[in-house]
């Protein structure tokens, strides 16, 4: 049996300079031997500090940076979250190799 999940996560970044600060500390935690200079170019924008956040901690969507504090304190506002769960999809991603479909998100016919 195959198992597919579809995971959307939408955030808005209400506040910029403390979710480059949020990231940026991700990446310390991440690479703690890592001085200033290195980290500032490890994340340098949206796309890096996004990715090092999802490394970090799993999600955005979720309150998973600080769970019991509001506002967040990662500069992000939650903004839906949602899963679906395909089984048996009849062409998994490895199938594909390195030519992955137009829309690798897209749900099977009868999905």
């Amino acid at each position: 049996m195959r198992v597919s999940v579809r995971t959307r996560q939408d955030v808005v970044i209400a506040d910029p300079e403390l979710f480059l600060a949020a990231a940026r500390q991700a990446c310390r935690e991440l690479n703690p031997d890592a001085d200033e200079e290195a980290v500032a170019e490890e994340v340098r924008d949206v796309h890096d500090a996004v990715f090092t956040l999802l490394e970090r901690h799993g999600g955005l969507a979720a309150s998973l940076l600080e769970p019991q504090v509001l506002p967040r304190q990662d500069g992000l506002s939650a903004a839906g979250e949602i899963m679906r769960i395909v089984l048996d999809d009849p062409m998994p991603l490895k199938d594909y190799g390195c030519f992955l479909p137009e829309d690798p998100f897209a749900l099977p016919p009868g999905a």
